[in-house]
């Protein structure tokens, strides 16, 4: 790997960090917005639009070469993915218990890997693949006794939208296109239905401005980011980040509800965040080592 390749890999990192860790309060604002599955989907999409709207507006004036809404065949099928997993996610929160939402929304990196594996040959690295073994054991013992009984349709939902991130993940790392901006304007598939759905149920959402920070600032950033990172990490990688939402989001719930975790959550989140942690730093320490080898070999 060349010095640019570090370099490239270094910001990858950086953003799917940034974009990991905006997502973790996803879940609390929605929660703290109080409202109806519809409505709040309605709300959180189309602010997300606009948003999305107006910075490639802003981009548009201010570069020369803007990235494509949704740049191509590729980039429509990741928009496909990115709208069916906002209704299945907003579905799932409604439809199951948190625990079992981060549960299987955690497998997003199982999928991500193995589909690269499948698809592109991109066969993990050896402390790419012991950090998912370990955050999978953490993940395993925040849910404690398994996943709760009577939750068949929001954990299908939940398992639906994992499948459909890693799906994206996996083809936008396939294609090397900035995708950046094709998950925000993807939500417009899910806003219209939304908007027909709100229409016969009627609309209810408590403290809409919750959701408007959601969808106007939280969300785009964080889609932003993590739909760029594939462009310079592997799909196994990027799809780790997600799971900052796993132990964060209760954490969260925690400090605003007051619902405090369980010795289990505290322990597996503790796994989950070392191992990512401990990961990051572990491929900035060998892009370092490798500069530095490749200046011994080639001085200026």
């Amino acid at each position: 790997m060349s010095a640019d390749d570090d370099s490239q890999h270094g910001r990858g990192l950086l953003l799917s960090a940034i974009g990991g860790m905006a997502l973790t309060i996803d879940i609390p604002l929605i929660r703290l917005a109080d409202g109806e599955p519809w409505s709040i989907l309605m709300m959180r999409c189309g602010t997300t639009l606009l948003a999305a709207v107006i910075l490639w507006l802003v981009m548009r004036r201010t570069m020369r070469e803007p990235p494509a809404l949704i740049p191509g065949r590729s980039g429509a099928v990741v928009a496909l993915l990115y709208a069916i997993s906002a209704v299945t996610f907003i579905a799932a929160v409604y439809n199951t218990a948190t625990a079992n939402l981060v549960f299987i929304l955690a497998f997003n990196t199982m999928f991500a890997a193995l589909l690269s594996w499948l698809f592109l040959k991109e066969r993990p690295g050896p402390a790419t693949l012991i950090a998912m073994a370990f955050m999978l054991v953490g993940v395993l013992i925040i849910v404690g006794d398994g996943v709760s009984s009577g939750h068949f349709f929001g954990d299908l939902m939940a398992l639906s939208s994992a499948l459909c991130i890693a799906l994206a993940i996996t083809i936008t790392r396939a294609s090397g296109r900035n995708m950046g901006f094709t998950p925000l304007v993807a939500v417009v598939l899910p806003f219209v239905v939304a908007a027909a759905m709100v229409t016969r149920t009627g609309y209810h959402v408590a403290v809409p401005w919750w959701i408007v920070l959601d969808g106007f600032i939280i969300m785009p950033l964080s889609f932003f980011c993590l739909a760029s990172g594939p462009r310079y990490l592997s799909a196994p990688e990027v799809a780790m980040f997600y799971l900052l939402e796993t132990v964060l989001a209760p954490v969260w719930v925690w400090m605003i509800f007051s619902e405090v975790p369980s010795r289990q959550s505290m322990v597996g989140g503790t796994i989950l965040i070392v191992s990512l942690v401990a990961h990051s730093v572990w491929q900035l320490y060998r892009g370092r080592k490798r500069r530095a080898a490749a200046l011994v070999r080639h001085p200026a």
